[in-house]
C-alpha cells in the first residue's frame, strides 16, 4: 500500500514510474546520515520523453517551464523512493537547485522553478517548503528546458 506522500501524489494524478539510470559517471543519489543529495532530474515524463525542449524565452512559455520543473520533481521523488522505499520517511524538503535553459534576455526563471517547489509543497506540506537556487544556462543534456537537484533531510 502506499505511504501518504505516495497517496497526496495520486491525489495530484501522480504516480512514479521506476527510475531512470544516470547517463553518465555519477550516481542518481547519495545519502550522508541523514542528509539525501539527489542528482539534477531533466524533464522526463514517464515514456522518456521531454515535457519541454529548448530555451525558455525563445519558444518556450513559462507555462510549459513550470510543468517541465514540475515533471522534474516528479523525477526526483522517483529517486528518494529508490533510496528510502518510502517517500514517507523524508523529514524536510531541504533545497532545490534549479537550471532553467534561457535565452539570454529570460528573466522569469523563478516562476519557471515553482512547478518542482508547489509539487514539493503539495506533497509534504510544510515540510516540503525549502531553500532554493534557480539558475539561467545556455543548455542541458538532450536540449531540456529544465533540470532540478535536491537534497532532502530523511529519517
Amino acid at each position: 500500500m502506499a505511504g501518504t506522500v505516495e497517496q497526496k501524489l495520486a491525489a495530484e494524478g501522480i504516480t512514479l514510474a521506476e527510475p531512470r539510470s544516470p547517463i553518465a559517471n555519477y550516481v542518481p543519489f547519495v545519502r550522508s546520515g541523514n542528509l539525501l543529495f539527489v542528482s539534477g532530474q531533466v524533464c522526463m515524463n514517464a515514456d522518456g520523453k521531454l515535457i519541454a525542449k529548448g530555451k525558455l524565452g525563445a519558444g518556450v512559455t513559462v507555462e510549459q517551464g513550470y510543468a517541465a520543473a514540475k515533471g522534474c520533481a516528479v523525477n526526483l521523488l522517483t529517486q528518494v523512493k529508490a533510496a528510502l522505499g518510502d517517500l514517507d520517511k523524508v523529514n524536510r524538503v531541504v533545497r532545490l537547485g534549479g537550471f532553467v535553459n534561457s535565452a539570454p534576455d529570460f528573466l522569469d526563471g523563478p516562476k519557471v522553478l515553482n512547478g518542482a517547489s508547489d509539487l514539493m509543497v503539495a506533497a509534504f506540506g510544510d515540510k516540503g517548503r525549502h531553500a532554493r537556487t534557480t539558475v539561467g544556462v545556455s543548455s542541458l543534456p538532450a536540449d531540456a528546458a529544465v533540470e532540478v537537484e535536491a537534497v532532502f533531510e530523511v529519517a
